[in-house]
């Protein structure tokens, strides 16, 4: 059951926007050029309307159906942002900017939806009207609340969302979903644990920070391993430690760290933060020690609505073969800021195959170009199966 041939014809103009994408990678909401880029060429094919500014640099470009007596809309996401990551892969169209690199395969997402935009402003084989969504601020800046508190779900009158991400080591032209929790929720904590700094050679004048903390950040580990169901995912890491010496003759007088905690539950979360501050303080205080703990919500799950995962499974089958597509994968830990779309309106979020390449994040990344018929076909098959022509 092959993609669509409209796009195996436009790979290759496809493709050029994307590595044109992936030299000049932009970071956050600071996406001048990718955002002109994206609204030039959808003008170009001729979408109806093409609205630059929201959330920041985040845009849409509407395309009305041949009719639109349903009066449904349908919107479909892609993220711009890149990474400040040194980029490795030493490829022609390697990142021109030192310290930026398309290394999350959003280039690629960016070019997919493009592709689908240009082949239904052409077509307009659908009953309503398709909101391509373009977003910025995906890789930690929650690029998508900011459009959605800017107005974007209820301005265009969306029903659904849809959106996809590249999936190293599934095949190519494969998909992979599951309904509910498919990734997880991102918060992040900083604790601050104060002693009272003192001489190396005489600890019973101090209290030993350091010893409160490395005390606090093993007691920690009792959140997961003995507060939270054994068959529930939480991940809790401290990811940073830095006292306020660098003398090896010093007791520190204040220690600072900063972790991560991942839940596929937000009631888990609610226990993971009410835990890490109660262990926290307490812990401190057994060593004579204060901690303050700040804890910061981030991401929600990424929860994909059973009925709306069911159309998106049927239009990968569509386009891939029943064999080709996961339906029932397990949920991971990485998030994923569509989750706030999909707190806003039903959907789905679903996995792209991007074959034998390296991992998202890693320096040495590259989206595969041979994903983007698969991709574009899909989106296609979206908009056609949930808007039929009257």
């Amino acid at each position: 059951m092959p993609v669509k041939n409209r796009f195996a014809e436009l790979l290759p103009e496809i493709a050029a926007w994307r590595r044109d994408f992936h030299e000049y990678p932009e970071l956050m909401y600071d996406l001048p050029r990718t955002s002109a880029r994206v609204a030039d060429l959808c003008r170009s094919f001729g979408c109806d309307e093409v609205v630059e500014g929201i959330g920041g640099s985040g845009l849409v470009a509407v395309i009305r159906g041949r009719s639109t007596g349903s009066g449904r809309t349908l919107g479909l996401r892609a993220d711009m942002d890149a990474l400040p990551i040194e980029e490795t892969t030493g490829l022609p169209y390697a990142s021109k900017t030192p310290g930026k690199m398309h290394a999350c395969g959003h280039d690629g997402h960016t070019s997919i939806l493009l592709g689908t935009a240009k082949y239904l402003a052409e077509t307009r084989n659908f009953d309503g009207t398709v909101v391509c969504i373009f977003q910025p601020a995906e890789e930690g800046g929650a690029g998508a609340k900011a459009m959605i508190d800017d107005g974007l779900m209820d301005r265009f009158a969306i029903d659904e969302v849809y959106g996809l991400h590249n999936a190293p080591g599934l095949p190519v032209g494969h998909f992979a979903i599951r309904p509910g929790a498919l990734q997880a929720s991102a918060d992040e904590f900083r604790i601050t644990v104060t002693g009272k700094g003192g001489h190396a050679a005489e600890p019973h004048l101090a209290v030993d920070t350091t010893l409160a903390a490395c005390a606090t950040v093993v007691a920690l580990q009792s959140v997961v391993a003995r507060n939270a169901d054994p068959l529930a995912a939480l991940v809790l890491t401290v990811g940073t430690f830095q006292s306020d010496s660098r003398a090896s003759n010093v007791i520190a007088h204040r220690v600072v760290m900063e972790g991560t905690v991942r839940a596929l539950d937000g009631r888990l979360r609610d226990l993971a933060e009410e835990r890490i501050k109660a262990v926290a303080t307490a812990t401190a205080a057994a060593y004579g020690a204060t901690a303050e703990v700040v804890y910061q919500r981030g991401y929600p799950v990424t929860v994909n609505a059973v009925q709306e995962t069911g159309y998106a499974i049927r239009a990968a089958e569509s386009v891939a073969g029943a064999a080709a597509v996961q339906r029932d994968i397990p949920p991971i830990m990485p998030a994923e800021d569509f989750s706030y779309m999909l707190e806003a309106r039903p959907g789905a979020y679903i996995f792209l195959g991007n074959g034998d390449s390296a991992q998202c994040h890693n320096p040495a990344y590259d989206f595969n170009d041979q994903a983007i018929p698969a991709g574009c076909s899909y989106f296609v098959a979206l908009v056609e199966t949930r808007l039929p022509k009257a």
